[in-house]
């Protein structure tokens, strides 16, 4: 910690209590703990914005979030998921990220900016969505793969989106040649991937079956997504790019679970100090800036991904009732948008940091009213009653 005799190991302590304190507290008040983790960051700006330890703590954990995330998808699944979602996910990318970009636009924002929030309005929060869909029993609703489905489709745009941000902040100006390169070193990362993981990491699940000692794995495998991260970071790409396509090297091995449940207990430890370093670097003391842009942005965030449940349900082939549960249940934002928020500064950090935390908000409201909305929409759905058929008759 930056303040004169205050030690490191006594604040990093100190977080990790009120980690666990934040973590309990959520599931008692049913409130996403990202959003704690992120208003404990803006309380103790003041006195840990500057640590170093906090700021590489956040690193790993966003890195191995990432890395996690990519071992859900190797290339066989990715194809067929996108044969399926692909014109809802469309769909999603131009009301969400397009359109918002464009009303960003039209309040005299610079493109780079516009993009910025276009991006932190488009992708839904995964683990937000996820946790409220298993907390209120919605698992086995019709909806329900619809509304992973596209999670997962905004899973991999997201990746895509920060490393466009962060090459294009990277550099003092923004051409055709330069996006033209940044492309290139994006597909250069991504096919060296896919080449890894069908040659090197083919054999990789035997290999990690002779590892006895569970410290050498997972020095192993934290190694492996923070260096390709880095690989990324050194080609001036995302670190999130980097990562995610190091667990898709991963993905091609036959039990992904071998590597998840070693990664899992360090990510769970490392990811709660992104959300709370993002907190501490939104500096409230100038008000609410562009309250007017920032009013018609979250509202146009809830109208868009209604929007994709009414319209993009039906293309993926659920009914109409079902379509708007679906919209209504896709409203919130979070991790994925501190992400590429982390890329913004000054106003346009407070501005993103505002509108994710009222976001959250607004769509765990609208999750929680899904049903009865869409009940008062199209009426309580009827329950077709079983004839009993008697004997003999």
């Amino acid at each position: 910690m930056h303040a004169e005799g205050f030690p490191a190991l006594l604040g990093a302590g100190l977080i990790l209590i009120f980690i666990f304190y934040l973590g309990f507290l959520s599931l008692k008040i049913k409130i996403p703990s990202v959003i704690l983790y992120i208003l404990l960051g803006i309380v103790v700006a003041d006195v840990i914005h500057e640590s170093e330890l906090l700021a590489f703590a956040s690193e790993i954990g966003i890195v191995l979030l990432f890395f996690l995330l990519g071992l859900e998808f190797n290339v066989k699944r990715l194809g067929g998921i996108a044969k399926k979602i692909w014109p809802s996910g469309l769909l999603d990318v131009f009301l969400s990220l397009g359109v918002t970009t464009g009303i960003a636009l039209l309040f005299n924002l610079d493109l780079f900016s516009s993009f910025l929030i276009g991006g932190i309005a488009y992708a839904t929060s995964s683990s937000i969505t996820a946790k409220l869909l298993d907390d209120r029993g919605r698992m086995a609703n019709t909806e329900t793969e619809f509304i992973l489905a596209i999670l997962i489709f905004e899973d991999l745009v997201a990746p895509i989106i920060v490393a466009i941000l962060f090459g294009v902040s990277a550099g003092d100006h923004f051409n055709t040649f330069t996006f033209v390169i940044l492309v290139g070193k994006i597909l250069g990362l991504t096919l060296l991937a896919i080449i890894l993981g069908k040659t090197l990491f083919k054999r990789f699940e035997s290999f990690l079956d002779r590892i006895d000692d569970e410290d050498f794995k997972i020095a192993l495998l934290i190694g492996i997504a923070l260096a390709y991260g880095g690989l990324a970071l050194f080609l001036g790409l995302s670190e999130v790019l980097g990562a995610f396509l190091a667990g898709m090297m991963l993905a091609e091995i036959g039990r992904i679970e071998k590597v998840e449940q070693t990664v899992f207990p360090v990510k769970d430890l490392m990811l709660p100090t992104f959300f709370i370093y993002f907190g501490t670097t939104i500096q409230l003391g100038d008000g609410v800036p562009m309250i007017g842009l920032l009013v018609i942005i979250i509202i146009w965030s809830v109208i868009a991904k209604l929007l994709l449940g009414i319209l993009g349900g039906p293309m993926y082939g659920i009914s109409k009732r079902a379509s708007l549960r679906a919209g209504l249940s896709l409203c919130s934002r979070g991790e994925f948008s501190v992400v590429i928020a982390s890329v913004a500064t000054g106003v346009l950090k407070v501005f993103s940091g505002l509108y994710i935390l009222v976001a959250a908000f607004v769509g765990m409201l609208l999750f929680e009213q899904a049903t009865n909305i869409t009940n008062k929409v199209y009426g309580k759905p009827v329950k077709k009653k079983k004839k009993i058929k008697l004997p003999g008759s």
